[in-house]
C-alpha cells in the first residue's frame, strides 16, 4: 500500500510507470511529472469477443488534487458496485443520464420542442390548432410536471375531459400525446411510454362513423350553384366558392392558396406536397389541370388580389378564414337536409363523378388523385404515373366544369 510520503518521493523516469496501491488502484507517473490515479477492474456484466468478462480502466483524477484517501474511497465505492454485479462505468453513464433527464424532463419544454419539430411537417393552420389544443387542454394539467411523473391516470383524466368536448378532438389529443412521449424517448428524456399500456377504446367512447354532409341531388346542386354565382358577399368569399365548385380542394389548401401555385398560361395548379394532407416526401407535388371556367374565375380574382401573396384574401391582407365561406353557405340557406360546407364539395364531386362515370369514362385512380387521395400502407407509385394521372384528370375536370356550368340559369347571364 502506498503512503503520501512514498508518493511525494516518486521520481519521473524516461517512460511512464505505475505503482500499485492494491485492489486495482494504481498511480501512474508520467514523463511529464503528472501523477494520475487509475483503477483497473473486471466488468461483472460486459464481455469481450472471447466471451470473457472484459477488463476495464478508469481515472480518478490527478495527485495531489485527488488525495490518496479520496482515491481509495472511490476505489471502495467501485468495488462495492462490482460486488453487487454492477459495472461502475456503466452505472456512471446511467447516473449522468438521470441528471440530464431530471434537468430537461419538464413536460412543457418537451412538448414545445415537439411542436416546433412538427411545425416543419404540417401546414400553418394545422399547426396553430395543435398549439391551441396543448395550450387549452394539456398545459393547464401537465405544464409544471416532469414527463416521467405523469401517470396513466393523469393522461386518462385529461383525455376524458377532452372527449366531453368532442370525440374527434379527444382522439387527436390522444395521438398527439402519444407522439410527444415517443419524441421524449427518442431524445433520451423519458424511459417509457405510458400509452403502450393504455386501451384507447376504454377511455374514448366509440363514435358512429358520420360522413360529411354533401349535396348529390341535382336540383339542390343547381340551387347551390346559382346561389353561389349570385351571392352578394365579400368578393373573396364568392370567388372561393365558385372556385371550389370546380376544383374540390381541402379547406386549408383553399384558404392558403397562393398565386405562385397557379400557372394561368399552362392552365395548371401545383401545390407543394408539404402543404397537402398526405405529406410523404417521396410523393410529387399535387398537380391539377385548370379548365377555362376556372381560369376565368382566377383572372377576375387576379385583378383584386394579384398584388398580394394569397389568392383569396380576408381582412388585413391575410388569407380568408374557412369559417367565412361556410357562414356564407349558411346564409344562402344550405343547412339541415341540404347542408353544405367547404369540405362537402369534395364529397359532392366524388359522388357525382361516380354516378356519371359513363359520361367521362375516367379511371378510378384519376378520380382519387383529383382529391389527392392515396392508398395507405403501400409504396407510392413512381413519378411517371403521376404525369399519367394528370393527363387523365384533364378530361375529368373539363367534364366536371361543364357539368357545373350547365346548372347555371341562362337568364342570369352568368
Amino acid at each position: 500500500m502506498l503512503s503520501d510520503t512514498q508518493i511525494k518521493k516518486l521520481k519521473i523516469k524516461d517512460k511512464d510507470y505505475s505503482i500499485s496501491d492494491g485492489q486495482g488502484l494504481q498511480l501512474l507517473i508520467k514523463v511529464s511529472d503528472t501523477k494520475l490515479w487509475e483503477f483497473r477492474y473486471t466488468s461483472p456484466t460486459i464481455v469481450n469477443s472471447s466471451k470473457a468478462f472484459k477488463r476495464r480502466k478508469t481515472s480518478f483524477g490527478t495527485y495531489p488534487q485527488t488525495t490518496l484517501k479520496i482515491a481509495r474511497a472511490k476505489r471502495n465505492d467501485f468495488i462495492n458496485l462490482i460486488n453487487q454485479g454492477i459495472d461502475p462505468l456503466e452505472q456512471k453513464k446511467i447516473d449522468k443520464q438521470e441528471i440530464v433527464i431530471k434537468e430537461n424532463s419538464n413536460f412543457k419544454l418537451i412538448a414545445d420542442e415537439w411542436l416546433e419539430f412538427e411545425s416543419k411537417r404540417t401546414i400553418e393552420a394545422t399547426h396553430k390548432r395543435k398549439k391551441a389544443t396543448f395550450k387549452n387542454d394539456i398545459y393547464p394539467y401537465f405544464a409544471n410536471k416532469s414527463i416521467n411523473d405523469i401517470t396513466h391516470q393523469d393522461i386518462i383524466e385529461v383525455v376524458k375531459k377532452k372527449s366531453k368536448k368532442g370525440l374527434e378532438g379527444a382522439n387527436k389529443l390522444f395521438r398527439n400525446l402519444n407522439t410527444v412521449w415517443k419524441f421524449a424517448i427518442t431524445k433520451g428524456l423519458c424511459k417509457s411510454n405510458p400509452f403502450n399500456d393504455l386501451i384507447k377504446d376504454l377511455i374514448i367512447p366509440k363514435n358512429e362513423t358520420k360522413h360529411f354532409s354533401k349535396i348529390t341531388d341535382i336540383d339542390k346542386l343547381k340551387e347551390l350553384v346559382n346561389k353561389i354565382y349570385t351571392y352578394d358577399g365579400h368578393y373573396s368569399t364568392v370567388a372561393m366558392l365558385k372556385f371550389v365548385l370546380h376544383i374540390p380542394l381541402r379547406a386549408d389548401n383553399l384558404s392558403n392558396l397562393k398565386w405562385e401555385y397557379i400557372d394561368l398560361d399552362n392552365k395548371t395548379l401545383t401545390i407543394p406536397r408539404a402543404l397537402m394532407k398526405a405529406k410523404n416526401k417521396n410523393m410529387p407535388d399535387f398537380k391539377m389541370p385548370l379548365t377555362d371556367t376556372v381560369i376565368k374565375i382566377l383572372k377576375e380574382q387576379l385583378e383584386l388580389t394579384g398584388y398580394q401573396e394569397f389568392v383569396f384574401l380576408g381582412v388585413g391582407g391575410k388569407p380568408i378564414n374557412p369559417v367565412t365561406p361556410n357562414a356564407g353557405l349558411k346564409r344562402m340557406g344550405f343547412i339541415d337536409d341540404k347542408k353544405q360546407t367547404l369540405h362537402s364539395f369534395r364529397g359532392t364531386f366524388r359522388s357525382l363523378v361516380d354516378t356519371y362515370q359513363k359520361e367521362h369514362n375516367t379511371s378510378f385512380e384519376a378520380k382519387e388523385r383529383a382529391l389527392d387521395h392515396h392508398e395507405r400502407n403501400k409504396v407510392v407509385k413512381a413519378y411517371s404515373h403521376q404525369a399519367e394521372y394528370f393527363e387523365q384528370m384533364k378530361p375529368l375536370m373539363e367534364w366536371w366544369s361543364c357539368f357545373i356550368d350547365e346548372l347555371l340559369d341562362e337568364v342570369k347571364g352568368v
